[in-house]
């Protein structure tokens, strides 16, 4: 048996959040051993932008912020197990890594 480490990250919590649903559904089937969806702190990303463009009057700023939610996963898995996540469908937003162990 070996064990694989998927970690997703995403901007968009409702994605991410459902595919995690997807592979733990997917792990539950084929009765692995799973402990998941363990959230990891969310990355905030802030970009300051200055509001006038001539630089004249007073220096007042706009703060851009963009959010990157991570989620891990741990499933005790054979082969068949693994190509069935493989078989999820994963949107081009969310990057997913997974590491054999």
């Amino acid at each position: 048996m070996q064990t694989a480490r998927i970690k997703l990250t995403g901007t968009n919590y409702k994605q991410l959040e459902e595919i995690c649903d997807r592979i733990l559904d997917v792990a539950q089937k084929t009765g692995a051993k799973h402990s998941g969806k363990i959230p990891l702190p969310t990355k905030k990303l802030v970009v300051p932008t200055r509001k006038g463009m001539c630089g004249g009057g007073t220096e007042t700023y706009e703060h851009w912020q963009m959010r990157v939610h991570k989620r891990m996963l741990d499933i005790q898995a054979d082969e068949r197990t693994l190509k069935r996540v493989m078989r999820v469908e994963i949107p081009e937003e969310v990057h997913l890594e997974i590491e054999l162990k």
